[in-house]
């Protein structure tokens, strides 16, 4: 088993025009100076990075790697949220959507399609070059305005935006596999990615890639009302990243999953700080130790009431204090007798020549 790395922080929530959220190094001093060990950079942001400079250039990489190391970071990973949301936009939401693009691409799909394909494949360069293995994106979204089946779906709509998103996603995952870099897909309510079957629909598709995997946030599960602790058990050789989000759902008879359009202060399901939540991160982190994730332990922080940097301070201690230095011995290895043959077969009531012809189990511990 290895131990998770951490804390990190993802920057997405906090970069801005004011110091110290403008600039990648003051950004990344004030993340030091609260006790984060990682950062996980947005690569749209060019207030921070230079996705187009970091799958060009060597030298950029190693000088951005230089800096953080010497305030003591590492890079988690890179992310792609909003171009990959932009891989698959259902023309429903190509108004809102399209904020997410370059200004010299909004207004054609079609166009802001190929720009965001052509990002995700700078990212995989990027990445290979800062000496990364995960990278973090959304699937976008064909058959979402759809997730509810009234009026009554026709026969083969989803299973035709499945073979889409596939179709589209093919490629590029190649073009990880080729830099030596797997994508972990967030799953996430309104991605066509948002649970475990959309997942396992999505992997068929792509002949079960190696490349493709998941980012786990336990938050969007919790708001979905999906077992997050039985996700893990299930999926956890495609874990490859993990944000650390907390969330809390309490429906009343007025509403419940669906939220009534209301503000995320008002829904029944919200997000919160670490710690202010209802996740229960102890048996996440003793889950993720024991499958031996040796990814990042990541705070994203959302929370409908908390200030965003009260939630950054708090949530560097809160992911150290849960992380598990893992054990390289059993606890009662001091009892161990080592194996006799002949002892065995005087417990058991059998003869020793019987075992003679088995192999001794390695032990899994």
């Amino acid at each position: 088993m290895r131990t998770i790395k951490g804390p990190g922080i993802f920057l997405a929530q906090f970069a801005g025009d004011a110091p110290p959220f403008n600039t990648l190094e003051s950004i990344a001093d004030w993340a030091a100076a609260l006790g984060y060990k990682g950062i996980q950079i947005p690569s749209w942001d060019a207030r921070l990075f230079d996705l187009e400079k970091a799958a060009e250039s060597q030298i950029y990489c190693d000088e951005i790697r230089g800096m953080l190391a010497d305030k003591g970071l590492a890079i988690t990973e890179l992310s792609t949220h909003l171009q990959g949301q932009l891989v698959a936009v259902h023309p429903a939401y190509d108004a809102q959507f399209d904020a997410f693009a370059a200004p010299h691409v909004r207004g054609d799909p079609r166009v802001r399609q190929a720009w965001a394909v052509d990002q995700l494949k700078k990212a995989a360069v990027a990445s290979r070059r800062l000496g990364l293995t995960t990278h973090a994106s959304f699937s976008g979204a064909l058959a979402w305005p759809y997730f509810y089946p009234w009026p009554q779906r026709p026969a083969g709509l989803v299973e035709d935006a499945f073979d889409e998103l596939a179709r589209r996603w093919r490629p590029i995952l190649d073009h990880f596999d080729a830099n030596g870099v797997d994508i972990a897909y967030e799953i996430h309510p309104g991605e066509d990615l948002h649970d475990g079957i959309t997942f396992e629909m999505f992997l068929d598709r792509v002949g079960n890639h190696p490349r493709a995997n998941i980012l786990y946030d336990p938050s969007h599960f919790v708001l979905q009302q999906l077992d997050y602790l039985a996700f893990i058990d299930i999926y956890h050789p495609r874990i490859k990243a993990f944000h650390v989000k907390d969330a809390e759902f309490r429906p009343n008879g007025r509403s419940g999953v669906y939220g009534g359009y209301q503000p995320w202060v008002e829904r029944a399901g919200r997000f919160r700080s670490l710690g202010d939540g209802q996740i229960d991160f102890g048996q996440i982190f003793a889950k993720m130790a024991a499958y031996d994730f040796s990814g990042w332990a990541v705070l994203e922080w959302e929370c409908a009431l908390k200030h965003p940097e009260a939630g950054a301070a708090e949530g560097a201690p809160f992911i150290a204090r849960h992380i598990i230095p893992v054990t390289d011995h059993a606890f009662d290895d001091f009892a161990a007798g080592g194996a006799d043959r002949a002892l065995n077969a005087r417990l058991m009531g059998i003869a020793e020549r019987a075992l003679r012809t088995q192999p001794v189990a390695q032990s899994i511990s």
